[in-house]
């Protein structure tokens, strides 16, 4: 394998583009054995595994990093995996793999791990790991989703990159946990499995998408990994929380607000309402998602917007 080449996958990889090798190098992958650490890890059930002989070698996978104590950016991770998980249906644990392995091996033991995949209901073919702090971060690395100077080990903050790939064939690619749920969908059933040419004859024809506003795009990103806003998404069944047409008309606008701002505060205070909304929901806590007055004001616009539209008044 020239030296090049390898540094261009590698150069690739960093910046969220995917790397797929020449046919005729298949065989000379740089991505198998000799590049990933075939560190061991515990499954949330208890079982002994290897990284890289029993989790990734010869399939398709969508890896991320995770703790079980997050408040924030996890649970909308899990949650939007979640979704793509019941678009792929049973090609989950069949020939393609999600895999959530924990940055806080010491609180997240089998047990902890396996509550929460309970909480989020997840599915068969998706594995959640713990294993040794050391041994975890090294993983991280060779994936490219450490970020140094960010991660000290006194803080959880961590980079939140999901990274799928195809030990097989080398094609790796970085993607966002918030990207729509078709798409992440489509990239682990059919681009990683199939490398196929553009076509510039359906491009050219492909109706102009208008452009979300900005209320709209928080909610695709932010929102609805865990919630609907009228109907169900095609494929897609009951949410994580509430359906949240019409919630501008029913809760207080003020509430609301803070709601939407600080729901880990308002949880810590035990607001009637929000403690009602938790046990509602499965217990699980909304995450902060450390929106400001501007986002706030977006989304709620939007909210409101799509009540009048889909409401008719």
């Amino acid at each position: 394998m020239p030296r090049v080449l390898r540094l261009l996958c590698l150069v690739l990889l960093s910046l969220s583009l995917p790397c797929s090798l020449p046919p005729t190098l298949a065989q000379a992958t740089p991505w198998g054995a000799d590049y990933f650490p075939n560190i061991p890890l515990l499954t949330q059930d208890g079982d002994h595994v290897r990284f890289f002989d029993d989790l990734i070698k010869d399939k398709v996978v969508a890896i991320n990093f995770i703790f079980t104590g997050c408040g924030d950016s996890c649970p909308v991770e899990t949650a939007r995996l979640r979704q793509v998980q019941k678009l792929l249906g049973e090609r989950v644990g069949q020939d393609i793999f999600f895999y959530s392995i924990s940055i806080d091996p010491y609180n997240d033991t089998p047990a902890t791990l396996k509550r929460y995949a309970q909480k989020f209901a997840i599915g068969p073919g998706w594995t959640l790991l713990t294993g040794e702090a050391a041994d975890i971060e090294q993983l991280r690395r060779s994936l490219g989703l450490y970020i140094e100077g960010l991660e000290n080990g006194r803080s959880k903050d961590h980079n939140l990159s999901l990274i799928i790939g195809n030990q097989a064939t080398g094609r790796w690619m970085k993607a966002s946990p918030f990207e729509s749920p078709y798409i992440l969908a489509d990239r682990l059933a059919n681009s990683l499995h199939n490398w196929k040419q553009a076509n510039a004859q359906a491009e050219a024809e492909a109706p102009v998408i208008r452009p979300p506003s900005t209320g709209e795009q928080l909610f695709r990103t932010r929102c609805s990994s865990c919630h609907t806003l009228g109907d169900a998404e095609p494929g897609i069944t009951r949410g994580l929380g509430p359906d949240l047409l019409g919630v501008t008309r029913q809760r207080d606008a003020h509430w609301l607000t803070r709601w939407l701002k600080e729901p880990d505060r308002m949880l810590a205070e035990k607001d009637p309402l929000a403690m009602l909304l938790y046990e509602q929901y499965n217990q699980l806590a909304m995450p902060n998602m450390r929106l400001g007055e501007t986002e706030v004001a977006a989304l709620l616009g939007y909210l409101e917007e799509e009540t009048t539209r889909l409401n008719g008044r």
